[in-house]
């Protein structure tokens, strides 16, 4: 029997050798994180960037997140505020990006940047991941492993069944997190720009002041395109019922269990939910499904980021 997968590796010795020479000369892989797996390349090389655009067919406004080791490592080409340490000393490595402004030198390509002044930038915590970074004298451009408005993949095969045979992926398990990180912004004052798992509340406790939400015209942060994370087919949001043929998505014990209904925490735990999310939308476009419904989802917390990308991925 052919393995489908056979583009689908584990972390070895021989394997990582082939990623570190495949990233080395402008090439791209997928690689795990904690919050979904991501298309890397180097963040200092034009080729390699140009190549992620072009694959995921991503709009050149959108910038891409750059992943560093550690802040030593990404002070060669951003400014760090001072409320950055703080949050960087409690948080990182983890789920959160910091927008930070460019250094004049910086040697990031300027499509990473999508010609911006500022910079997103990221330490994440996977052990694959990190035995990368660590390898490699460059950081590594990594928006999520998908084609440009689709949903995220949180796992290696989400991944595979996208882009086929042309991209080698790294198996790192399920991810984590299951949600794209909390994006703060740090060029002017301090505020979020997409919700995360890592909400106002705990990052209002490390730098003592209010934090706000902020939406932008400008695209200053990937995730804000107001079409984002779609699974190809409609959803209607805040239901109290699941329309004819529709699957339904739900969370907590009120709702019967049937064939279409598809829950995402029985316990009503939003960080469960927000792992099983986009597993969730993946299995019921593969089903088939023509509609998706979805109940109203508590607007707390992660459930603060889960409503944001459900929102997004409604949209028309």
């Amino acid at each position: 029997m052919t393995n489908i997968y056979s583009n689908i590796k584990k972390l070895n010795s021989k394997i990582q050798f082939k990623v570190i020479h495949l990233l080395k000369n402008d090439g791209l892989v997928a690689l795990p994180t904690e919050t979904v797996y991501g298309l890397a390349g180097n963040a200092y090389s034009r080729k390699a960037v140009n190549k992620i655009f072009k694959i995921k067919n991503r709009p050149r406004i959108n910038p891409i997140i750059v992943h560093y080791s550690s802040f030593k490592d990404a002070s060669k080409d951003v400014f760090f505020p001072k409320e950055f340490l703080r949050l960087y000393r409690s948080f990182c490595p983890g789920p959160i990006t910091f927008i930070l402004k460019k250094k004049k030198y910086s040697n990031l390509n300027k499509l990473t940047t999508a010609g911006l002044e500022s910079v997103a930038i990221r330490f994440p915590k996977h052990k694959v991941l990190r035995k990368i970074l660590n390898k490699i004298n460059f950081p590594l451009a990594m928006p999520s492993a998908n084609k440009s408005g689709k949903v995220s993949p949180t796992c290696a095969e989400h991944v595979s069944n996208q882009f086929g045979k042309k991209i080698m992926v790294i198996d790192g398990g399920n991810s984590k997190v299951g949600l794209e990180s909390t994006v703060v912004d740090l060029t002017s004052g301090i505020s979020i720009l997409r919700p995360g798992i890592i909400n106002s509340s705990q990052i209002q406790k490390i730098v003592g002041k209010k934090i706000i939400y902020k939406k932008s015209k400008k695209i200053r942060s990937p995730g804000n395109l107001i079409n984002h994370y779609s699974p190809g087919i409609p959803i209607k949001l805040n239901v109290k019922k699941a329309e004819k043929n529709s699957a339904f998505i739900t969370i907590g014990k009120k709702f019967k269990k049937n064939k279409d209904v598809y829950n995402l925490s029985e316990k009503s735990n939003l960080e469960e939910a927000a792992k099983n999310l986009y597993k969730t939308l993946i299995t019921i476009k593969k089903k088939k499904y023509k509609k998706i419904s979805v109940v109203k989802i508590p607007n707390i917390g992660v459930g603060i980021a889960i409503n944001d990308r459900l929102k997004r991925a409604a949209a028309k």
